[in-house]
């Protein structure tokens, strides 16, 4: 940041504008990135684009409430970080479903510096899928990413060895059923052959081949050209993200949690790879839900781990051109 007082001589709606912006750096599945931003005089809204939903692999929209959650909080975040503070309403008119969120009541506070920190983070924080390097998580770093996650809501559960081989068993028989759904295939191929228009996976970002690990990841149905090289997962920490409830409020609210849990992760240089397949699948969703003795509901599972730091990471992946994402025609047309 420039100066120490970020933002203070800039007017609110120039920074609505940019935390809409800077939430675009917000992880989502498949980089689908589907939401879409409104700019008002005083609040900043928050709507679903459901020409992005992957309507074969995820007809439900838990997914698609979750990318749009995350992005939620990296905008709170980049608000906070520029000394302002709002009130968050999630789903706030049941008569518009689409309208995920509305930040409001917009106050000035002092910026804070874990904030700007975060939000520092939000831009170097990517998805690798390599396996992981021998170095464990530390039992802190674990204890930090769980209270994250924790504190917007949402529990983390880390798996104990015998519920990891559980997860690999639903891990590989969701892979199968996926993969032989000819809409589910013809869907990721779809979101793997975007090159150009700013959303969706390149070669660069997927496996060159499938590594051998103990958890399968998906097989995105072509090879990328990010070499996996020789690690495995074995220090690898799985865990699952899950709540109370399986309502669009209760996949928001898990959505926030993911990209906090991640953003502290990013800090604490642990590297975070969601796995969605296990919960896209009813059977194995169920299997999920046994893991945490019925107790809660499952939103995702997350592979934790330490990057191989001998070979170079996979690139971003792209994204959208801001005026694709943020409207700000209601503030343009504001007289001056």
């Amino acid at each position: 940041m420039s100066h120490e007082t970020p933002g203070q001589d800039r007017p609110l709606t120039t920074a609505l504008a940019e935390a809409a912006a800077t939430a675009g750096y917000a992880p989502s599945v498949h980089n689908t990135q589907p939401w879409r931003w409104r700019v008002l005089p005083d609040a900043l809204e928050l709507r679903v684009v459901r020409d992005r939903q992957l309507t074969a692999t995820d007809p439900e929209g838990r997914l698609l409430a979750l990318s749009c959650g995350a992005a939620l909080h990296h905008a709170r975040l980049a608000l906070t970080a520029e000394g302002w503070t709002a009130v968050v309403e999630r789903l706030p008119d049941p008569a518009q479903p689409d309208l995920l969120a509305r930040l409001t009541g917009l106050a000035r506070a002092a910026a804070e510096p874990e904030a700007m920190r975060m939000v520092q983070c939000m831009q170097v924080r990517h998805t690798d899928r390599r396996p992981v390097s021998d170095e464990p998580v530390s039992t802190s770093a674990l204890g930090e990413i769980t209270r994250a996650a924790t504190d917007e809501g949402a529990q983390l559960q880390i798996l104990d060895s015998d519920q990891v081989m559980e997860l690999a068993a639903a891990a590989g028989h969701a892979g199968a059923v996926e993969a032989d759904d000819p809409q589910l295939r013809e869907e990721l191929l779809y979101w793997t052959s975007r090159a150009g228009t700013g959303t969706g996976l390149p070669p660069e970002v997927l496996p060159a081949q499938q590594a051998q690990t103990t958890v399968p990841g998906r097989d995105f149905g072509r090879a990328g050209t990010l070499p996996v090289g020789p690690g495995h997962d074995k220090a690898a920490v799985y865990a699952l993200l899950y709540g109370d409830e399986d309502e669009p409020d209760s996949w928001l609210r898990a959505g926030e949690a993911l990209s906090a849990l991640w953003l502290t992760a990013t800090r604490l240089g642990v590297s975070v790879v969601p796995l969605s397949g296990v919960v896209e699948v009813a059977g194995t969703r169920q299997t999920l839900r046994q893991l945490l003795s019925g107790l809660g509901h499952p939103y995702i599972v997350l592979r934790l781990g330490i990057a191989d730091p001998a070979h170079a990471g996979p690139p971003h992946t792209p994204r959208l051109p801001v005026e694709q994402v943020v409207d700000t025609s209601a503030v343009r047309e504001q007289p001056s």
